[in-house]
């Protein structure tokens, strides 16, 4: 697992990545508009070095690593492509935010390579997205190797996510993605009751928050933030692999919440179905699994925990 969480041929990418190209150099593909060649870029950013690898087996993929993890993946041919699981799993919940194809109002919390705003103005052409984005030398390699479709709605801005965040007005979102890690851990300002009740406040009555979280057993982490979504929201739903379930391996949950019933059971089909199957609880399945687990305040609010060494090496 990544700091974002990718299936096993991404963690192999980075271990078996080829020499990247000097900081700065161009990428060969679009942006020159031959594919003959492409090669990997490399660029110090404000969280690491930063790489983009090209993926083999799709002409325009491109994978991008911070200090050997995993973050994203991105196929400028393909933005409804999904390569990660754990961002199959928000698409899911894309999908099933409205009737297809109707446009959203999206605030993307942690930016990436725009992998999750490129997959809504892909499938959901019309919706208005904010992206909130801390590494701003980040933003601006992803711009200049990843470029967004000129006629994506969508806006980046440079700031803290918390802080973004307390910049939109009442109701605004649709839909809150949170994917935002410094290094390969959460930012303890973002696992607290504060935040999540900064999060409802700037959804709609009818809106939908959803967060990529990571965790290892014995899972103190994770309960802890169902506790803490759970004292916000009184809808929740939880996706991930059965073996992190397990707690047997350090891994990636999706956190689902809304203040409206959620539509769990074709949320459940379709996160079994995956190419790369989880499990999904809710209800009082998922209040058992926190065990007592104390809401999160701001005062006690800790970083999510740091994976082991063992997560980003081959099988």
């Amino acid at each position: 697992m990544a700091r974002r969480g990718g299936p096993g041929r991404d963690k192999a990418a980075a271990k078996g990545k080829a020499p990247a190209k000097a900081a700065g150099a161009p990428a060969k593909g679009r942006r020159g508009g031959g594919r003959a060649e492409r090669e990997p870029v490399a660029r110090p950013v404000g969280g690491g070095l930063a790489e983009l690898i090209p993926d083999r087996e799709r002409p325009n993929g491109w994978s991008l690593l911070i200090d050997g993890a995993p973050q994203s993946h991105v196929d400028l041919d393909d933005p409804a492509h999904l390569s990660f699981a754990y961002q199959r799993r928000i698409g899911h919940v894309i999908d099933l935010a409205a009737p297809p194809l109707q446009p959203l109002r999206v605030l993307h919390l942690g930016g990436g390579a725009f992998t999750l705003a490129r997959y809504t103005a892909a499938t959901r052409p019309r919706s208005t997205q904010q992206i909130v984005e801390l590494d701003a030398p980040l933003v601006q390699l992803v711009r200049d190797h990843l470029p967004l479709d000129p006629q994506a709605r969508v806006r980046v801005r440079t700031a803290d996510a918390r802080e973004g965040l307390g910049r939109f007005p009442d109701g605004w979102a649709d839909l809150i993605v949170a994917d935002v890690f410094s290094g390969a851990r959460t930012p303890a300002h973002l696992t607290s009751a504060g935040f999540l009740t900064e999060v409802r406040r700037v959804l709609a009555s009818s809106g939908r928050y959803v967060a990529n979280l990571a965790d290892g057993p014995p899972l103190a982490h994770l309960r802890g933030q169902v506790a803490t979504a759970a004292a916000v929201f009184p809808e929740l739903a939880l996706a991930a692999d059965p073996v992190v379930w397990r707690g047997r391996r350090f891994g990636n949950a999706v956190l689902l919440a809304s203040a409206l019933p959620l539509p769990v059971a074709e949320f459940t089909r379709r996160v079994a179905t995956d190419p790369h199957a989880g499990r999904v609880e809710h209800g009082r399945a998922l209040g058992d699994f926190t065990g007592g687990a104390a809401v999160v305040t701001d005062e006690a609010a800790k970083p999510s925990p740091a994976p082991p060494p063992s997560v980003f090496e081959n099988p």
